[in-house]
């Protein structure tokens, strides 16, 4: 690190990204009181003054309710949500002849859409990369009831990256060459992984979605922590399925999520049930029903009608800030933070942090995941991390975040250490560590979003060195348990 950037200020470019500054000092005021910093931007993002006040403006306005009906209130709710269906298409550069928009509760409800209707079998198998979210591994479920064959992609080397070779060899695994009249081989499977990795900040190329079709392979694409900070063109990157959470791209609202599905992708889906809203005709005594032909096949019982307006409201607010603007930020800031980070040694020559993932900007997105160690190369239970940051101010995220694959090869758990040590029956995940003899039960990870600052990053950095640089082990309060991993 050069003097000149000795500050995320001094770093090139910076200036440039000075509006966010302004937008934190007004619309996001709030994120200061009490002198807190915020750093979950991947559990979560934060809303704008802005996008409350559009919600109750608009709440008191007029008058909607349910979309089922065929009166002017339902009218008014389904035009509300036609509205924000065609603001997501427009946003992601989405055809709107290609694609649909199906509204769920959260990303990890659109996963399950996808694995409950896809038509998994012996021939058409499930494929996965080690780091992708407990969200897109529970479809290995689906998978497995319908008889499917379920491979993993393993992760490779400490940055915690997929080898490509590696990519390719469970592809082909998974189909024998039987080219179709396209020339793409007959029988299908689903590839999914995730566009950045919520546990590592490693962002896998895009590129593999056609990769994955010419090995004859559908693709879920998870972009749930991808799509905050960084563009996803579907115009593009033609992925069959995308999952999203809103609330992680502007923070409100929360609740609400979607399936970006390719329309004949969609059409090849069967849903194992029906219930209000998906059908357009049902017979008790003839036993039979009809499904809706269109996106709200998928949309079960009664949408969030009055929280789905707020998503268009939040993609044009996020949109006048700028994609790339935020990207460009957030960038800065974790180039910045991974550089001093590494940096800091203890007086014995020992590092003060271990870093999980990138250490360097490329190839990665604003998520930085590491544990601390003291002075004798031992680490710091990330339970007192946790404590003694929020006794500080600084609201980050602790733990092994929903994604076991990244987590194992991160921690350094193989196949065989878990098959040879685990007993069959333990009462607690401490146990369940104490077996595994793992010196720690997860990560400290901060992230940085749309309105993250150089104060931010600095203050942050200011207290990991002023707490943890060549401090050894004391005594304290007992940690809580740890309840899950």
């Amino acid at each position: 690190m050069t003097t000149e950037q000795s500050t995320p200020t001094a770093m090139r470019g910076y200036a440039d990204t000075a509006r966010i500054d302004d937008l934190r000092a007004t619309e996001y005021r709030h994120l200061d009181q009490g002198g807190r910093v915020y750093l979950d931007y991947t559990g979560a993002g934060v809303a704008a003054q802005a996008q409350v006040r559009a919600h109750h403006d608009r709440l008191l306005a007029g008058l909607y309710s349910n979309p089922h009906s065929e009166n002017p209130t339902s009218v008014a709710s389904g035009a509300t949500v036609g509205s924000a269906r065609r603001a997501v298409l427009d946003f992601f550069r989405a055809d709107p002849s290609e694609y649909a928009v199906v509204f769920t509760p959260n990303a990890s409800g659109a996963c399950r859409l996808v694995g409950e209707a896809y038509d998994f079998g012996r021939s058409s198998p499930l494929a996965l990369t080690w780091d992708n979210h407990n969200s897109v591994n529970g479809i290995r479920e689906y998978a497995r009831s319908a008889g499917a064959p379920v491979r993993y992609v393993p992760l490779a080397g400490p940055e915690l990256r997929v080898a490509e070779s590696d990519l390719v060899r469970v592809l082909d695994a998974g189909h024998r060459r039987l080219p179709g009249l396209s020339g793409r081989p007959s029988r299908r499977g689903l590839f999914a992984y995730p566009a950045q990795s919520n546990f590592s900040g490693v962002q896998h190329p895009l590129s593999w979605v056609e990769l994955a079709h010419q090995h004859g392979y559908d693709v879920l694409l998870d972009a749930a922590a991808f799509a905050p900070t960084n563009r996803l063109d579907l115009s593009v990157v033609r992925p069959e399925f995308v999952c999203l959470s809103w609330y992680k791209l502007f923070g409100y609202p929360t609740g609400v999520g979607a399936l970006l599905a390719r329309r004949d992708a969609l059409a090849r889906l069967r849903r194992p049930w029906f219930s209000g809203g998906t059908i357009r005709a049902v017979s008790v005594q003839g036993d039979w029903h009809r499904t809706m032909d269109d996106e709200s096949a998928f949309e079960d019982g009664t949408l969030n009608f009055l929280s789905i307006p707020d998503v268009e409201f939040g993609l044009r607010w996020l949109d006048s800030i700028g994609v790339d603007l935020v990207h460009t930020r957030v960038g800065l800031l974790t180039e910045w933070l991974l550089a001093r980070l590494t940096a800091l040694r203890h007086g014995t020559g020992q590092p003060l942090a271990q870093v999980y993932g990138p250490v360097t900007g490329e190839g990665r997105g604003a998520t930085v995941t590491f544990n601390l160690r003291r002075p004798d190369g031992t680490l710091v239970d990330e339970r007192l991390v946790a404590r003694e940051a929020a006794s500080a101010g600084f609201l980050l995220r602790t733990g092994c975040f929903c994604n076991p694959g990244a987590g194992e090869e991160a921690f350094g758990i193989s196949r065989g250490l878990l098959r040879r040590r685990v007993p069959a029956r333990l009462d607690s995940i401490d146990q369940y560590l104490h077996a595994l003899r793992l010196p720690i039960g997860g990560a400290v990870r901060v992230s940085f979003g749309l309105v993250s600052t150089a104060d931010d990053a600095q203050r942050f950095l200011a207290f990991v060195e002023s707490t943890y640089l060549d401090r050894d082990a004391t005594s304290g309060p007992p940690l809580p348990p740890r309840l899950r991993c």
